[in-house]
């Protein structure tokens, strides 16, 4: 019988559109029977942070990727414009809205798929510390461990991606 294949994934960034990648990767993975594990640090804590995760935001600001809000006008916003107040807000609410149309779970949606998944949700025990981080702070089901545990996982893995 074949081993199972293994994608290990850093999730280090907390920002709406960030919190995507790793997720849609892990779940898919899982559903193609692999072993995933995804080891959270830095930023990446307001994915699986119970408060947090519910209120991820996207910045206009600095991302040049950012589409025109309305196809119609099919014109890139310049990036002043996102110094704008309440820009942010917009930004979050129109990728909020091109997920709704494509059907995309929410960020906690996802996350509680990815855990009923078997994806194992790993937050990086050392860097809770440097980001004032408290076990309390994040969901149910949260393994708490150091970047050696995720290395001896990584080191047997197919493919590993740093998002």
């Amino acid at each position: 019988m074949a081993e199972k294949k293994r994608l290990a994934l850093v999730a280090s960034k907390g920002s709406l559109d960030q919190a995507y990648s790793p997720l849609i990767l892990a779940t898919t993975a899982a559903a193609m029977g692999w072993e995933v594990a995804v080891f959270f640090t830095f930023f990446g804590f307001d994915i699986i942070n119970k408060k947090r995760m519910h209120a991820l935001k996207v910045s206009p600001i600095g991302n040049p990727a950012m589409p025109e809000p309305i196809p119609a006008i099919p014109m890139k916003v310049p990036n002043f414009i996102g110094t704008i107040p309440g820009m942010t807000h917009v930004a979050t609410a129109f990728m909020k809205s091109w997920m709704g149309r494509a059907k995309l779970p929410s960020i906690p949606e996802f996350v509680e798929m990815a855990k009923e998944m078997g994806v194992r949700l790993i937050a990086c025990a050392m860097t809770m510390g440097v980001m004032g981080i408290d076990e309390k702070d994040l969901i149910e089901g949260v393994e708490l461990a150091g970047a050696t545990a995720f290395l001896d996982f990584a080191a047997d893995a197919d493919v590993t991606l740093y998002i």
